[in-house]
């Protein structure tokens, strides 16, 4: 193993600077407290925002950064206030650990949105002043309120990516009101984002289209993944032939990208959700007003709909495609994701190579 550096009951890899190099690190976590639940963890997806940060790209990274925020494992203690979860359980935490708790929108159970910012998994001022590090660790400390049940028999390698991919496409969908059977959706983007959303469209009963600029990808989106339709979004006419028979797009690409040709597929009070974040997003308004469509934007979930996305994974057998990969792999994983090299999340295991 790497030589470690650092000090304290907590081993993770970290990045030291914008190289986004990560090796081993020791730290400290905070000690439970009456309302925290403490889980050894057993896995952690890899989300493109661990390359973001660990490379400064927000030019607002603290290091040394312990990236991860699809973060599994097995509840080791619980503080004494704790009722919701005991020692043995398997838990999930995603992309924050904290918020106010008192806002309306915490009120409303939309946390990622507190008045006062949610506190991220990583790269954020925790409640007692420290920098929060995520889950390319060996454990980690979270008020109950941030901490996900994980059903018995779901696969905690699967569920990892749950906490991240999968409550971004959740969240709008059930917003959306894109649970309609019979209805047609549009995924554009088929990475680990996009995958996931072709599935919860299938489980929904809705008819799904696949578009990419990668015509590679139309056997995964049709075979492997059970989508009804693909369309190689760089060729106008295979575009136009859907032209108004959309009733939903959910657009997961954050590379830059044209929006009027993908609004004019939506029929009359049609809706398009951007999920990525392209670097500017630039349309026609005649696009949206002559046909009454809506262009909305969302950002993971709240801890009600986390809890309940994960349930209807488990009730309806819906898992992620992943790759499990050792902690000592994870420089070269970054590299594959940034080259969108992987179908379609890469899961540490880190019970088994964080040593």
């Amino acid at each position: 193993m790497d030589a470690e550096c650092g000090a304290g009951s907590c081993l993770g890899w970290a990045a030291r600077d914008p190289s986004g190099f990560l090796s081993p690190y020791r730290f400290s976590r905070r000690v439970v407290g009456g309302d925290d639940v403490s889980l050894r963890i057993t896995h952690c997806g890899v989300c493109y925002a661990d390359v973001a940060w660990t490379r400064n790209a927000l030019h607002n990274s603290m290091y040394p950064l312990v990236p991860g925020h699809e973060i599994v494992g097995v509840v080791a203690e619980i503080g004494s206030n704790v009722k919701g979860f005991k020692v043995g359980d398997h838990v999930g935490v995603g992309t924050y650990v904290d918020s106010c708790r008192d806002c309306e929108y915490c009120n409303d159970f939309l946390e990622v949105h507190c008045s006062k910012g949610s506190i991220g998994t990583f790269n954020s001022i925790d409640i007692d002043g420290t920098v929060t590090k995520g889950g390319y660790s060996s454990y980690i400390v979270v008020h109950e309120r941030y901490c996900f049940k994980i059903p018995d028999g779901y696969p905690l390698a699967m569920a990892a990516p749950l906490l991240c991919a999968g409550i971004t496409v959740y969240t709008p969908m059930m917003r959306h009101k894109m649970n309609q059977p019979g209805k047609s959706l549009g995924v554009i983007g088929l990475g680990g984002l996009g995958h996931m959303a072709v599935k919860f469209g299938k489980a929904f009963g809705l008819k799904v289209t696949v578009f990419s600029t990668s015509e590679s990808k139309r056997e995964e989106a049709l075979k492997r993944l059970g989508a009804d339709g693909f369309v190689n979004s760089s060729d106008q006419q295979q575009m136009e032939s859907l032209t108004k028979t959309l009733d939903f797009i959910i657009d997961t690409a954050s590379g830059d990208h044209p929006f009027d040709p993908y609004l004019s597929l939506l029929k009359i009070c049609g809706t398009m959700v951007l999920v990525g974040f392209p670097s500017e997003v630039k349309l026609h308004p005649g696009s949206i007003n002559l046909g009454s469509r809506s262009l909305s934007g969302s950002l993971t979930g709240g801890t009600k709909d986390t809890q309940d996305m994960i349930e209807f994974c488990a009730a309806n057998k819906i898992y992620p495609e992943i790759e499990i990969i050792n902690i000592q792999y994870i420089n070269e994983a970054l590299e594959r994701l940034i080259k969108k090299d992987v179908r379609y999340r890469f899961v540490i295991d880190i019970k088994n190579s964080l040593k």
